[in-house]
C-alpha cells in the first residue's frame, strides 16, 4: 500500500521541497495551502493531489481531514514571517497561522494517523522557538509556542504509536522567507530548502525527534537559555547604537 502525507504549507519554499523529495520515495502527497496555481503545479510536477485548505479556519481543515481517513505522514509547515517588534506587528496572524494552524491538524488528522501507525507528524519549527529577537518578537512567540505544543504532543502520541519530529530551521531562504534583511557576514549561515527537506527525511529514517538544522544554531539557543539577562543587556545595547 503506497504511503500517504499531508504537507501543509506546500506551495513554495520548504513544503514544496519536502513534498518533492517524498514523491521520490514513491510517497503519495496531498499538498495543502492558499494558492491554487501553485499547487496545482506541484501535484501535476509529482504525481500528488491537492486541497486548498487555509490552516487558521479549523472548519477548513476538519473537512479536507474528512475525505482522508488515512494519513501515514503528516508534515506540519505552513507559516508566515512576522519581523516586527510587539509594539508594531501582527501578532495575531502570526499566532493563528504558525501556533493555531498545527494544533487544528493535528487534532484533524489524528484518527487518520491512528489508522496508519506506525505513522508520523513533522513540525517545522524555528531556532526562533528557542531565541527571542527584538526584531522578530511576533514570529519567536509563535514558534514558542509552537515547539511548547509539539513537545507536548511528542509525550503524549509516542504510546498510540505516532512519532513526533521537531525541526528547527536556522535562516532558510525561500519566497515566504526572504534573508536578504541579513548583514553580509550572516548570510554565510543561510541555507536552501533543499536542505531541509533532507533532513526531514533522515530525521524521518533514524526517529530522530527533536533537531536543529544546521546544528551550530543550537549555540545561540543554549546561549539565551543560560544567560538570558546577559544577552537582552546586549540586544538592548544594540538597539540603542
Amino acid at each position: 500500500m503506497q504511503r500517504i502525507a499531508v504537507v501543509t504549507g506546500a506551495s513554495s519554499g520548504i513544503g514544496a521541497e519536502i513534498a518533492r523529495a517524498l514523491a521520490k520515495r514513491d510517497w503519495h502527497c496531498v499538498l495543502l495551502a492558499r494558492r491554487e496555481d501553485r499547487l496545482r503545479a506541484l501535484a501535476d510536477e509529482i504525481g500528488g493531489e491537492y486541497e486548498i485548505c487555509d490552516v487558521t479556519d479549523c472548519a477548513a481543515v476538519d473537512a479536507v481531514a474528512a475525505r482522508h481517513p488515512r494519513v501515514d505522514l503528516l508534515v506540519n509547515n505552513a507559516g508566515v514571517p512576522a519581523r516586527a517588534s510587539f509594539l508594531e506587528g501582527d501578532v495575531e496572524t502570526a499566532l493563528r497561522t504558525n501556533y493555531l494552524g498545527g494544533i487544528w491538524c493535528v487534532r484533524a488528522f489524528l484518527p487518520a494517523l491512528e489508522a496508519a501507525v506506525p505513522s508520523d507528524i513533522v513540525n517545522i519549527v524555528s531556532v526562533a522557538g528557542t531565541v527571542a529577537l527584538p526584531a522578530s518578537g511576533p514570529y519567536a512567540a509563535s514558534k514558542h509556542a509552537q515547539l511548547a505544543f509539539s513537545r507536548a504532543t511528542a509525550a503524549e502520541l509516542r504510546g498510540r504509536g505516532i512519532r513526533v519530529h521537531t525541526v528547527k530551521p536556522g535562516f532558510v531562504e525561500t519566497e515566504g522567507f526572504p534573508q536578504s534583511w541579513l548583514p553580509r557576514p550572516a548570510r554565510r549561515l543561510v541555507v536552501g530548502p533543499e536542505r531541509i527537506a533532507a533532513h526531514v527525511l533522515d530525521s524521518l529514517d533514524r526517529g530522530r525527534g527533536e533537531t536543529t538544522v544546521p546544528r551550530y544554531y543550537a549555540v545561540p539557543a543554549v546561549l539565551q537559555a543560560v544567560a538570558p539577562n546577559l544577552v537582552a543587556r546586549v540586544l538592548a545595547n544594540r538597539i540603542r547604537r
